[in-house]
């Protein structure tokens, strides 16, 4: 695997992340022009958006692909979340586990579609270096289940299969559930006990379409009117980008209006 690759991956991944929450722009070149707007207004970054682009195209959409990108533009890019180089990003436990996931898909597809020898294959040929062989894949497997639960909490609650499932990319419980992260939808597993998350049922619209605006200054009369919903609570509000949706602002429970001038250019600026 080229050098760097999961963790400029997930750099790219979050970035596109972050912004998709900040702007009223949905499409993939609407959200990469405010990035360029962004960098060069807020952070001083001369990176075009067609560049920006490209790195993501290559990197993230494509299978087994890969960028060049320079040391200096990987250091600017991770100051947009708020890292002061590349290096203090990566040095981060999530990334620490993207890439151990990452690398354990492939090494598993590969298993799947060519398996090298089967249980009972063992058992048949009497091989005494195949027990040998499973008693020291099983102490490998147990290994890493306690390298991962030692650097993520993440998996703390586990049973030791669930564990082994993690470490081998085994079929996961799946996430037909949700919750509120402060400014969007995330998905998660029915059985999640987080106490400090409303699991509700997912919804596939609300999940990728309704998101909280982080930057309420972009909003202008042009781009909000119809297109833009608002909550009012204790003189305080909220704006969210939504297709015609009626409800409430899932964090305090206000109810959700279609925005208008006034509201616009009394609270957004």
């Amino acid at each position: 695997m080229a050098k760097f690759l999961a963790q400029k991956k997930k750099l790219l991944e979050d970035i596109y992340e972050k912004a998709s929450s900040e702007t009223t722009e949905i499409s993939f070149s609407g959200i990469t022009k405010y990035l360029e707007r962004t960098f060069k207004d807020d952070y001083k970054i001369q990176l075009s958006y067609k560049a920006f682009e490209n790195y993501y195209k290559a990197i993230v959409k494509e299978e087994n692909g890969d960028y060049n990108i320079k040391t200096n533009i990987l250091d600017d890019l991770s100051k947009y979340l708020g890292y002061n180089t590349f290096k203090e990003y990566c040095s981060e436990w999530r990334t620490i586990e993207y890439s151990i996931n990452h690398t354990i898909s492939k090494i598993v597809i590969n298993i799947v579609n060519k398996p090298l020898l089967t249980l009972p294959d063992f058992f048949q040929k009497k091989s005494n270096m195949g027990i040998i062989g499973i008693i020291l894949l099983l102490g490998t497997f147990i290994g890493g289940v306690g390298f991962i639960r030692q650097k993520s909490g993440l998996l703390r609650n586990e049973s030791i299969t669930d564990s082994i499932i993690h470490l081998i990319g085994g079929v996961e419980p799946k996430k037909e559930c949700m919750y509120w992260n402060d400014s969007t939808y995330t998905a998660t597993v029915c059985e999640d006990k987080n106490p400090h998350r409303l699991i509700i049922p997912i919804d596939s619209t609300e999940l990728n379409y309704f998101k909280k605006i982080t930057r309420p200054d972009t909003l202008t009369i042009e781009n909000a009117l119809d297109k833009i919903w608002y909550s009012k609570r204790w003189n305080h509000v909220d704006f969210f980008t939504t297709i015609n949706r009626k409800g409430t602002n899932p964090k305090n429970g206000a109810t959700l209006r279609p925005v208008t001038e006034t509201i616009i250019e009394k609270y957004a600026r």
